[in-house]
Parts: structure tokens; C-alpha cells; sequence
């Protein structure tokens, strides 16, 4: 599978709403959600990079030379943990 732009590339993020109240006057259940929003941004963050190290790998010699990037460097970024 070739991509012919990388504008073709799209993915949604999840969308959370900003924390209005200080961490300290919220509930317990409260301040649990506050830290599952955050984990899930955190883990939203890693997901995201490696999708964009996986389309690296979709794409033809042109289209990374068009953006600077060798082959071997796509390869070198695409093996990385999602975490790195």
C-alpha cells in the first residue's frame, strides 16, 4: 500500500476537557478521572508516535526524500518502541 501525499495520513485524537479545578478540591473519584485523563493522554501521545513512525514506512524513496529523510533513517525511526 503506497500513500500518495502524506496529507492522506489522518487521525483522530481524543479529546479531553481542561482541568477547571485545582487537583486538591476535588473528590477521591474526582481526582481519580483527573489521573485517568492524563494516563490516557499520555498513552494517546505514544500511539500517535508510532503511527507516524509506521507511515514513514509507507512511503516511497521520493516522498521521503521530499521531506529529508533517507530510508535508512524511516527504518532506524520505525523499530523504535512506541514508548521512545
Amino acid at each position: 500500500m503506497t500513500m500518495d501525499t502524506i496529507e492522506t495520513i489522518r487521525y483522530t485524537r481524543l479529546a479531553f476537557g481542561a482541568q477547571a479545578e485545582p487537583l486538591a478540591n476535588r473528590s477521591f473519584v474526582g481526582r481519580i478521572a483527573v489521573v485517568l485523563r492524563s494516563i490516557a493522554r499520555q498513552i494517546d501521545r505514544m500511539l500517535e508516535r508510532r503511527r507516524g513512525r509506521l507511515a514513514l514506512m509507507e512511503m516511497t524513496d521520493d516522498q521521503l526524500k521530499d521531506i529529508g529523510i533517507s530510508r535508512c533513517d524511516a527504518h532506524r525511526e520505525s523499530i523504535k518502541a512506541f514508548w521512545e
